[in-house]
């Protein structure tokens, strides 16, 4: 059974969402409908339709996404994907996630990326894990700093209303974006959600507050927490402080800003999410107070492989034949030779004998600078012809910082 599939239009949207919260089992407040609502891009929607009833739907949100070496592509944020439980198995998601890399390639984009809800769908459409994110829960009162711990004296701290300081957030924000792989440049919608704080935004963990880093030019930095206060049996106090964001230009400013928040009164623990390579770990003396947990992140679809080979930096010079596989994009299903040094790319269809074969999905997960290509070929997922070939293209696939976007979309 087929099911046709279209893009809604702005009337349809209590059945697109109504799909949405069938499918994530979510009852939104009306006010988280409506930003809902207010991101979504009409004519970058899909729905599936079973005769007059919406059965799945997914959409795209237009990012500008930064890629290894600082640079920023557009990049497909795939969202809202949905497909109601009495369509299950029936071909309803494969039909949409086909017609939708198809879309995004004839839209000019070469790269797609997403938030898993369930990790074990995305792979068979392409997509790779590209970027893990470090949880952590810190004992404040084992959070000293080591020895050398930047510190700059014309930094002072000022704690403000988050919605009275968003022009300085939203500066701070933008002077750093490009620094990381996988973060991505916010719109106003984007902002809005970052600094919601209704009863329903704050899950019982207190109101958004915020504090600054600045010096005599200007703010360096900022924390976004919330805190949730609470007291054991004794009377003492045993708080949590649940770090939303926080981001500085420089290292001094950084320290500065996360040892406001781990020296906060009547707190005893701080939880955050961060990139796998955040440099508190740096700065803890006791790393082990992080109680970390890893999990995945960003997922990563390379939808034209030259375009997005040529489209990022590399870390070392390679110069390898790569046989894709791709059995949902078959344009990519190729050879391709890959030539990069630290100047520039250049990724081309060849006839030649391949140095290794891969699955498209490998490539998505090492796009952003956090590939796992080494481990692949280990499990016998790769298929490495010419020895080495494997390693070389890890070598100059590999990044740092590690990639992460850090706000879901």
């Amino acid at each position: 059974m087929t099911y046709p599939i279209r893009p809604v239009d702005e009337s349809e949207w209590p059945a697109f969402a109504g799909v949405t919260e069938e499918a994530f089992g979510w009852s939104p407040h009306p006010t988280q409908t409506e930003r809902f609502k207010a991101g979504t891009e009409f004519d970058r929607t899909l729905a599936a339709f079973d005769g007059e009833q919406i059965a799945g739907v997914t959409s795209v949100l237009s990012l500008t996404m930064s890629v290894p070496g600082g640079r920023q592509l557009p990049v497909a944020g795939v969202t809202a994907v949905s497909v109601l439980a009495s369509h299950r198995r029936r071909g309803v998601l494969s039909s949409l996630m086909r017609r939708q890399l198809a879309d995004i390639r004839e839209r000019g984009e070469s790269v797609a990326a997403l938030y898993a809800s369930e990790s074990l769908i995305y792979g068979r459409y392409g997509y790779g894990r590209a970027a893990v994110e470090l949880s952590c829960a810190i004992d404040t009162r084992r959070s000293s700093f080591v020895p050398g711990a930047p510190a700059d004296p014309s930094l002072r701290l000022r704690i403000a209303k988050p919605a009275e300081v968003r022009a300085e957030l939203e500066k701070v924000f933008a002077s750093v974006v490009t620094h990381r792989p996988g973060r991505y440049e916010r719109k106003s919608q984007n902002w809005d959600d970052v600094l919601a704080d209704e009863e329903f935004d704050q899950r019982g963990a207190g109101p958004l507050r915020s504090v600054l880093a600045e010096d005599d030019g200007g703010v360096r930095g900022y924390a976004l927490f919330r805190i949730k206060s609470s007291w054991d049996d004794s009377g003492v106090p045993n708080g949590t402080l649940k770090v939303n964001e926080l981001e500085a230009t420089d290292p001094a400013a950084y320290a500065l800003l996360w040892r406001s928040v781990l020296d906060r009164d009547l707190v005893t623990k701080v939880e955050a999410s961060r990139p796998a390579d955040d440099p508190l770990i740096a700065l803890l003396a006791d790393q082990r107070q992080l109680r970390p947990r890893w999990s995945d992140e960003l997922w990563v679809r390379v939808v034209e492989v030259d375009r997005a080979l040529i489209s990022r930096a590399y870390a070392a010079p390679v110069d390898v034949v790569i046989e894709v596989r791709d059995d949902v994009c078959p344009w990519n299903a190729r050879r391709w030779r890959l030539t990069a040094d630290l100047s520039g790319a250049e990724c081309k269809p060849v006839e030649d004998e391949p140095d290794l074969t891969l699955p498209v999905a490998a490539l998505g997960s090492a796009y952003m600078g956090d590939g796992m290509l080494g481990e692949q070929l280990d499990a016998g997922l790769l298929r490495e012809h010419s020895a080495g070939a494997v390693r070389g293209l890890a070598t100059a696939m590999s990044w740092s910082p590690k990639p992460w976007a850090g706000l879901t979309f």
